[in-house]
C-alpha cells in the first residue's frame, strides 16, 4: 500500500492547492472585479458551504461504496472545477465555480480515514496519517513559492487552467494501483450518524477539528494578503516566506508523526501520546500566532515559522485519534461528522477576518481571536475526548446481534 499512501499524499497536495490558488491570487481578483473586502471573504469561503454540508453524505458513501470510485470521481470534479475557474468571469460565476469545487473536495478526508483505518496497524497509523498531512501543507507552500511566481509573471487565469488540467493525470496511476473492494459483509445493524453523536469523543474531536481548521484556513487564504498590505511583501517575497510556513508544517507533521508511532511502539498508550501531541500542537500554535501579530518585521517569519511546526504536531495527529476511535467499518462516517463540524471554520474565518478588516482596516484582532481558537482547540483534544481506544459500538449501542464484519480488501496484507 506504500504507492497507495504516496498517491493519497500527493491528491491532498493537489487538493490543498486548489482550494487555496484562490488566495495567491487574491489581490488581482480584487482589483480586476473591484470586489469589497468583504465580497473577497465571502469568495474566499463560499468553497466551503458545499465542503462542509457535504461531508457527511460522503462519509456514508466511501463507508457504502467502493472508495476508488468514490474519490476518483471527486478527484475528476475538483480539478475540471479548477480548470474552468481560469476562464470565468464575474463574481458570481466564480461563486458557483467555487461551490462545485467543495462538492468535489467533500469525499477527499472520508476517503482518507476510511483508507488509512482499514488498512494501517495503529503503530503505522501516525506516520500514514502524518504522510497525508505533509502533502495537505505542501499544497499552500507549493502554491505560494510556485503559484506566486506564475501568477506574478503569467496572471492568474493560465496558472488555474494548467493546474486543473495537469492533475487529470493523477487518475491514471490512482486507477492502476488501488485495490478495488472485493466485498463487504454487511452487518445486523447498521451505525448511524446519530450513535456516532452519542459518544462524548466525538464531540471533542469536531469541536478540536474545527479549531484546527480554523487557524489553518485562516492562514490559507489570508496569510499572503496579510504580507502583501500588512507587512508590504512583493509578490516573490510573500511567495517564499509563506511557502516556507507550510514547509515546515509538512517536516513537522512527518517528524511528528514518527516519533509518536515510535512512543506507541515502546509500550506508551495511544491515549497519552496523541493528547501530548495536540495538545503541544495546539497552545505553541495559538502562542506562535499571537506573536506575528505584533512581531516586527525582523522575527515575523521566524514567528510565523513557528505557527507551521506546531500546526504540524497537531494537524498531523488530529485524524489519528478518529480512525483509533471509529474503527475500521465507520471511520468513514465519524470523519464526515467531524470534517462537517470542523470545516464551518472555513466557512466564518474567511468571511469573518474580512468582516474585521473591514471594519478596523487592522489584521490584530484577525490573529488574536485565531489565538484563542487554537488553546480552545488544545482544551477540547486533552479534556473533551476520552480514552483513544477503538469504540466497542456493541457495547455502546446495546445490540447483541451487532457485529462489525469487513472483507478482505486486496493489497492489505502489503501494509
Amino acid at each position: 500500500m506504500n504507492g497507495v499512501l504516496f498517491l493519497l499524499s500527493l491528491s491532498v497536495l493537489i487538493n490543498y492547492i486548489d482550494r487555496s490558488n484562490l488566495s495567491i491570487a487574491a489581490d488581482l481578483i480584487k482589483g480586476e472585479l473591484r470586489l469589497s473586502d468583504l465580497q473577497l471573504g465571502t469568495l474566499l469561503s463560499a468553497f466551503f458551504w458545499t465542503y462542509g454540508c457535504m461531508q457527511i453524505p460522503a462519509g456514508w458513501l466511501v463507508d457504502r461504496f467502493d472508495v476508488k470510485w468514490v474519490f476518483a470521481t471527486g478527484f475528476f470534479v475538483w480539478s475540471a472545477a479548477t480548470a474552468a475557474t481560469g476562464v470565468l468571469h464575474g463574481f458570481a460565476a466564480l461563486i458557483v465555480i467555487r461551490v462545485i469545487l467543495g462538492i468535489g473536495e467533500s469525499v477527499a478526508f472520508p476517503s482518507y480515514s476510511k483508507i488509512l483505518g482499514t488498512h494501517f496497524h495503529e503503530s503505522r497509523r501516525g506516520s500514514a496519517n502524518a504522510a497525508v498531512i505533509a502533502g495537505l501543507a505542501l499544497g499552500p507552500a507549493v502554491g505560494m513559492l510556485v503559484g506566486g511566481t506564475v501568477v506574478g509573471h503569467f496572471g492568474w487565469r493560465p496558472f488555474f487552467l494548467a493546474l486543473g488540467l495537469g492533475s487529470l493525470v493523477w487518475l491514471i496511476p490512482w486507477l492502476a494501483w488501488m485495490p478495488r473492494r472485493t466485498s463487504v459483509a454487511a452487518p445486523a445493524s447498521e451505525i448511524r450518524v446519530l450513535d456516532i453523536l452519542r459518544q462524548r469523543s466525538a464531540w471533542g474531536t469536531c469541536l478540536g477539528q474545527f479549531c484546527i481548521n480554523y487557524c489553518l484556513y485562516f492562514l490559507v487564504t489570508w496569510l499572503p494578503s496579510y504580507l502583501r498590505r500588512a507587512r508590504h511583501y512583493s509578490m516573490d517575497e510573500m511567495a517564499r516566506s509563506g511557502g516556507l510556513i507550510f514547509l515546515l508544517f509538512a517536516i513537522s507533521a512527518m517528524i511528528g508523526g514518527k516519533i509518536s508511532d515510535r512512543w506507541v511502539a515502546a509500550g506508551a498508550s495511544p491515549t497519552r501520546v496523541r493528547k501530548t501531541m495536540l495538545g503541544v500542537g495546539s497552545t505553541g500554535l495559538g502562542l506562535s500566532l499571537i506573536t506575528a501579530a505584533v512581531a516586527p518585521d525582523a522575527i515575523l517569519v521566524c514567528a510565523l515559522s513557528f505557527a507551521g511546526v506546531f500546526i504540524g504536531l497537531a494537524g498531523g495527529t488530529c485524524w489519528t485519534v478518529t480512525q483509533t476511535l471509529a474503527g475500521p467499518r465507520v471511520a468513514g462516517r465519524w470523519a464526515g461528522v467531524q470534517n462537517f463540524v470542523g470545516n464551518f471554520a472555513g466557512a466564518i474565518a474567511p468571511m469573518l477576518t474580512g468582516y474585521i478588516l473591514g471594519r478596523t482596516g487592522q489584521f490584530y484582532w484577525a490573529f488574536a481571536i485565531a489565538a484563542a481558537v487554537s488553546w480552545l482547540g488544545a482544551v477540547s483534544w486533552v479534556f473533551g475526548v476520552g480514552p483513544i481506544v477503538p469504540v466497542d459500538w456493541e457495547k455502546k449501542l446495546n445490540r447483541p446481534d451487532f457485529r462489525i464484519n469487513v472483507a478482505p480488501v486486496a493489497g492489505a496484507a502489503r501494509s
